[in-house]
């Protein structure tokens, strides 16, 4: 039996850079504390995050204040149209001195990787992002590379401006651990945005954690304890989403074209226990699995020409899967 008290102590001590890095991203970061959660949650459970939000909420900073807080490589890619596979991974270049073919390594040999705009390359390029994304490696010529650890893909879309996109086909989208939708921050926290920002100097990132911490955190993050019971409420959150008539939601059944994949289950269960990590506890509770669930299904569920003509939303048939499965 695992012994909860002693896994409380051990992750209340463990999890305290948390609050640190919180903190310094904090200094940039206003106010939107939502995605700042949802990147450690990312970080924390080795999953990549999609980002979706219209231009100028601080998504590209976010992950640039992440990684300078962690001491970690980070390399910013604009997708365009013109964009080739060998510009991610990299290539073989001919050495004239040597007279032989040396590997060049691509920007994707980093920690952390800002995929901007991701749905404007086309789709040979998504695949070479996402083969790293699944795999951790790189095949180059005839040699395969691993890929640096951690590593954490943010890529951005923005939801308003469709023209000359390539949307990303819902295969590939899945492979995305957390979707997370920015919204405009308040008045009082853009108050404090100005201010910073026409200040003659703007506030620096301090290094405060190192990777070694975060590659021991995810091990502990993995040793939260999750209830039997609390497991069957996430097969039944996603099992709610394939088969919506097995629990009473009729209404559902002709709004969902498909639900979420066995990911969708191991994904909602790991970040139930990195959010757990972070609120420094060392078991998960039902209000865990909700605080994320949109996060991880949002994406993952097919809507039906019925419920696109009747503007209805993954969020409310996740708010509605959520209201009618029994809490344990």
């Amino acid at each position: 039996m695992t012994d909860i008290q002693e896994l409380n102590e051990r992750i209340q001590r463990e999890s305290s850079f948390v609050d640190l890095l919180m903190l310094e991203m904090s200094k940039v970061i206003v106010g939107q504390k939502y995605m700042t959660e949802r990147l450690i949650i990312g970080l924390l459970s080795n999953g990549h995050i999609l980002l979706e939000g219209i231009p100028g909420l601080a998504k590209t900073l976010a992950i640039k204040s992440l990684a300078s807080a962690i001491n970690a490589n980070f390399s910013r890619i604009q997708f365009t149209p013109d964009l080739l596979p060998a510009d991610l991974v990299g290539t073989m270049i001919y050495n004239q001195r040597k007279e032989e073919f040396t590997v060049r390594k691509g920007p994707l040999f980093s920690n952390f990787i800002l995929a901007d705009e991701i749905n404007r390359a086309p789709a040979k390029v998504q695949s070479a992002l996402l083969e790293a994304m699944q795999e951790r490696q790189v095949t180059i010529g005839d040699e395969t590379f691993k890929l640096p650890e951690p590593f954490l893909v943010l890529a951005t879309q923005n939801p308003i401006e469709q023209e000359g996109t390539y949307p990303l086909p819902e295969a590939q989208v899945d492979r995305f651990m957390l979707k997370v939708v920015i919204t405009y921050p308040t008045k009082e926290d853009e108050k404090m945005i100005i201010r910073e920002n026409i200040a003659n100097s703007f506030p620096k990132i301090n290094n405060v954690v190192n990777i070694e911490s975060i590659i021991k955190a995810r091990n502990i993050v993995r040793e939260v304890y999750m209830d039997e019971k609390i497991e069957k409420y996430i097969i039944d959150i996603v099992f709610a989403t394939r088969f919506p008539k097995e629990y009473k939601l009729n209404k559902l059944a002709q709004l969902i074209s498909f639900g979420g994949s066995p990911r969708a289950s191991i994904n909602l269960a790991l970040a139930s226990k990195a959010y757990a990590f972070i609120k420094r506890r060392g078991y998960v509770i039902p209000e865990d699995v909700r605080a994320v669930c949109h996060d991880v299904l949002r994406h993952r569920i097919g809507l039906t020409y019925e419920a696109e003509a009747e503007n209805i939303t993954t969020e409310e048939i996740i708010n509605e899967i959520l209201n009618t499965i029994e809490v344990p």
